[in-house]
């Protein structure tokens, strides 16, 4: 049984096989056959036609993310989930992250929701990386709440940089908080519909919660804390390394960020973000997931003007 790349090009195929055939290893294990790659098609060794026709779907649908978006393993794995709807996938909708302010209980809207919040249960630091609207900066600062509620940590910290102000920020008129603030309002944003406005501010007074800009982060040790930096592709390699060092004892870690929208004025391939994620990579206790467009939790134009940026 025979799957063809009808008109795709080389370097799509070439995305869609992976490197060193990694991609079509992974598509075996997930369908319990043998998969050759030959004359421009996927031959599946298989006489099943059931399962032929769910491979036929799932290679569809790569196909049609192969021009504009990378196919790793777990785009793979979660379109493998979503298109084939397989039985033994847990049931990660129905597991509650944490509560609201008011009792509103918060879910993994997607799968790769699902395995961010895994992740970062079980590693002390986790990149995580995605296109806007993926709930990366809310996810991490609801994570953030609960482990203080459960008292797993005693306090909070979430940081960003302010590329804008080129981190001195003191041309700026007021306080530091007032030079800031317009650079954390999201963070802001999400404190409010998690803690409330009242409980956030009490907590941001004692110290409990600290949210402040990434130069102000140098020369700290953070034990004891949930430590989030957000749009983290807009940091140098050296502010990555002094933030990542910040962390202490009995802490965890959340780096965001969407390397799509690098603001630094300095080449992609500098980003702080993606130089820590291609050095870290495979090192314990340290987890990654990617976030795509079928992780945009927005109106439903977002997932196409994603799509029409990167063509």
């Amino acid at each position: 049984m025979e799957y063809i790349f009808n008109d795709l090009d080389h370097e799509s195929i070439k995305n869609i096989i992976g490197v060193n055939d990694a991609n079509i290893s992974l598509l075996e294990e997930l369908y319990g056959c043998g998969i050759v790659y030959r004359d421009d098609c996927f031959k599946l060794l298989s006489d099943d036609e059931e399962l032929f026709h769910r491979f036929t779907k799932h290679m569809d649908y790569l196909v049609s993310h192969s021009r504009h978006e990378l196919i790793d393993p777990d785009l793979i794995r979660q379109s493998f989930i979503h298109l084939n709807e397989i039985e033994d996938v847990p049931s990660y909708k129905e597991d509650i992250i944490s509560y609201s302010y008011n009792g509103k209980p918060y879910k993994p809207k997607t799968y790769n929701q699902y395995r961010f919040v895994e992740e970062v249960r079980n590693n002390d630091l986790v990149f995580c990386s995605g296109p806007a609207g993926t709930g990366k900066t809310f996810l991490a600062v609801l994570l953030a709440v609960h482990y203080l509620k459960k008292e797993k940590v005693n306090k909070i910290i979430i940081s960003r940089p302010a590329v804008e102000a080129g981190e001195s920020l003191g041309f700026l008129p007021g306080d530091l908080k007032e030079k800031v603030d317009p650079y954390l309002m999201p963070i802001y944003d999400a404190l409010d519909v998690i803690l409330g406005s009242e409980k956030k501010d009490r907590y941001i007074e004692k110290g409990i919660i600290q949210v402040i800009p990434l130069a102000y982060m140098r020369g700290r040790t953070l034990d004891e804390a949930f430590v989030i930096l957000d749009e983290a592709q807009n940091t140098t390699d050296k502010q990555m390394l002094m933030f990542l060092t910040r962390l202490g004892f009995n802490s965890k870690m959340i780096v965001n960020g969407d390397t799509t929208q690098i603001d630094l004025n300095i080449s992609r391939n500098k980003s702080g973000l993606i130089i820590a994620k291609e050095k870290l990579q495979g090192v314990e206790g340290i987890g990654f997931i990617e976030f795509n467009r079928d992780d945009v939790i927005r109106n439903p134009l977002v997932q196409t003007i994603i799509d029409k940026f990167q063509i």
